[in-house]
């Protein structure tokens, strides 16, 4: 029995998004139990039921945990992010940082340390950027959307890849003007989900949480909008409110995450592949395949970082980007012969 197949029934679909629960559910565990660090299952119990200062129920509470339960939100949002801004302007390779996300909270995070120094808490910098990456990506959609014919798919990618450009060159200007400002803003330019406690995570969930709900109400309009602007009209589809919508989603989702990881990239382009070859083009079944297998992809990449080096370990993003790049020329490859 093929994919295809397999995947064909309504009933089919539900049996392995449940699996796939069960699944992400077992990778949160071993990413508890293992790392440099090694701890029986009973140990991450007693750490909550019978907690006694020792080193191991402080390393599961404060940092396993938390870096558990952010891969998990983090990676299933910006696999839906990634098929959004797919399906938005029909680039396969989109993901956050074709609106220039990534760049754009980047940005304003270097600017606060360049112009305020240390004033600012991790947790206010965590805001920093979550506005960055709003500003900027409404910027981007403006720009997009101006002149003849409103939005088109190659007039935002143009846009995104510019305004991308723009501010990465800005920051680095900052960053070699003030070493300073470099050393601490490398914290956020290399992604990572270490060094987040349960507190930051908690702050930024509930926004990734409403973005996931957002984006399955927009299921229907997206699948109607896949059949082309034109199309999508002639059925009675407001299109420039679902592409505003699709916008404002996804700057809940990976102005989210890269407030609270900085820049991880990939998993937004993987992911949303990976589904729609599972479940096809079908945006009611995408989301939640996006979000769960998302989970997944991030919390065992996260797992996979902590022996590429031992003792040392390798942030994420580098870990994702081994992963992608091999990944994205056979998506090119593919194409090319298409």
């Amino acid at each position: 029995m093929d994919v295809e197949s397999f995947f064909s029934t309504r009933y089919q679909k539900s049996v392995a998004l449940i699996a796939g629960l069960v699944i992400l559910l077992l990778s949160m565990v071993a990413s508890v139990l293992y790392g440099l660090h090694n701890f029986q299952m009973t140990n991450a119990i007693q750490a909550y039921t019978s907690f006694d200062g020792s080193n191991e129920h402080l390393i599961i509470q404060h940092t396993r945990v938390p870096r558990a339960i952010t891969a998990a939100f983090v990676g299933g949002s910006l696999a839906v992010a990634g098929a959004l801004l797919q399906a938005l302007t029909r680039n396969p390779l989109a993901s956050p940082s074709v609106f220039g996300i990534n760049s754009g909270a980047a940005l304003m995070i270097v600017l606060a340390l360049y112009l305020f120094g240390s004033m600012f808490s991790f947790s206010e910098l965590m805001w920093v950027g979550f506005i960055g990456a709003g500003l900027t990506a409404l910027f981007v959609y403006l720009l997009g959307s101006a002149g003849r014919g409103g939005m088109s798919p190659i007039k935002v990618t143009l846009a995104g890849a510019a305004v991308a450009a723009f501010a990465s060159s800005l920051t680095s200007l900052l960053m070699l003007i003030d070493n300073v400002t470099m050393e601490e803003a490398l914290y956020w330019l290399v992604g990572s989900v270490s060094g987040r406690d349960l507190r930051h995570a908690l702050m930024i969930v509930p926004y990734l949480v409403c973005g996931w709900v957002f984006a399955g109400m927009l299921a229907a309009s997206l699948n109607t909008m896949s059949l082309g602007d034109d199309v999508a009209k002639s059925l009675g589809q407001k299109t420039v409110w679902v592409k505003a919508a699709i916008v404002i989603v996804v700057v809940l989702l990976a102005g989210g995450s890269v407030a609270l990881t900085g820049p991880i990239g990939f998993v937004g382009i993987i992911i949303p592949h990976i589904c729609r070859y599972l479940v096809g083009i079908d945006h009611r079944w995408l989301i939640p395949y996006c979000i769960v297998f998302g989970a997944i992809f991030l919390v065992l990449a996260d797992l996979l970082s902590r022996f590429l080096l031992m003792p040392n370990e390798v942030p994420v993003g580098v870990a994702t980007a081994v992963i992608g790049v091999p990944f994205v020329i056979a998506i090119v490859r593919r194409r090319a012969y298409e």
